[in-house]
């Protein structure tokens, strides 16, 4: 995805994938900062973690606590800073690295986009998992004045850390912990179970039925359909995969170092093609 929308743009880049453990992460950062790298992605588990690495930080990762792009910059002839990509020769001294979350807006759009969702406000939505995906989701549907906001996560405690903070963030938001009693209108799965063949379902069908709800998105994009979205498709459900927000994320990504509009459909048709092979 990402290489088909640098080839688009016509950029002398190359994406490339790394395995860091959380342990060599400022390591790598810095690294790749000495190497004059244009700026990184980050996944699970490094996303909490950049926040305390990143020299500075944009808005949106203070805003909802995760960093999943960096960006490396250097001072111009001006003393501005501007991306690495901007300089066409060699680059001034000193580098800093600045971080940003593309995730949050990237949910959003894809909701709208895949689920006709275009007015969040007043919606009852459950979300499962409280980790960094599920932070990000919740504090983001809080931003958009949801009706009531259900979280639900394998360790409660957990699941309370981040209701306090939605209701400290955002008093207005009703926001409780655990599974509703009555209908919602979404349900986000934003943990990882799904991935491997075997999981359990990501709730229980115990304590929420599928019918409870109108509509599934779930941040798994492989495979394409998992257990939950099979299920909530067999209830009836309208359901989408994290395809979208995939995508979206990655092409906001490219535009913060880029500097330039993302080739949206070609680097969705690129994304298709590598994740549904046909």
């Amino acid at each position: 995805m990402q290489n088909a929308g640098i080839a688009a743009l016509g950029l002398n880049w190359r994406y490339l994938a790394f395995d860091v453990k959380p342990d060599d992460l400022r390591d790598a950062i810095r690294g790749a900062m000495t190497m004059k790298f244009i700026g990184l992605n980050l996944t699970v588990p490094h996303k909490l973690l950049a926040l305390e690495m990143a020299d500075e930080l944009d808005p949106s990762a203070v805003q909802w606590g995760a960093v999943n792009t960096l960006r490396f910059e250097a001072r111009d002839s001006q003393g501005q800073w501007r991306p690495l990509g901007h300089f066409a020769g060699d680059v001034p001294g000193p580098i800093r690295s600045k971080g940003f979350n593309t995730d949050a807006d990237a949910l959003i759009q894809a909701l709208r986009e895949e689920l006709d969702w275009q007015l969040l406000a007043g919606a009852g939505v459950l979300v499962l998992g409280a980790g960094g995906a599920g932070r990000v989701a919740a504090l983001r549907l809080a931003s958009e004045a949801a009706g009531i906001l259900f979280l639900v996560n394998r360790t409660v405690a957990k699941a309370e850390v981040l209701a306090a903070e939605i209701r400290k963030r955002f008093p207005g938001q009703e926001v409780t912990v655990g599974y509703p009693k009555n209908k919602v209108d979404l349900v986000i799965n934003a943990t990882s179970l799904g991935l491997q063949a075997g999981d359990d379902l990501a709730l229980d069908p115990k304590q929420f039925s599928l019918r409870q709800t109108r509509a599934l998105y779930d941040m798994i994009y492989r495979p394409a359909e998992t257990p939950l979205l099979k299920a909530a498709k067999a209830a009836g459900c309208r359901t989408a995969n994290g395809l979208g927000m995939l995508l979206h994320q990655g092409a906001k990504a490219l535009e913060i170092w880029s500097e330039r509009p993302a080739p949206l459909g070609v680097m969705r048709r690129a994304l298709e093609s590598e994740v549904y092979p046909p």
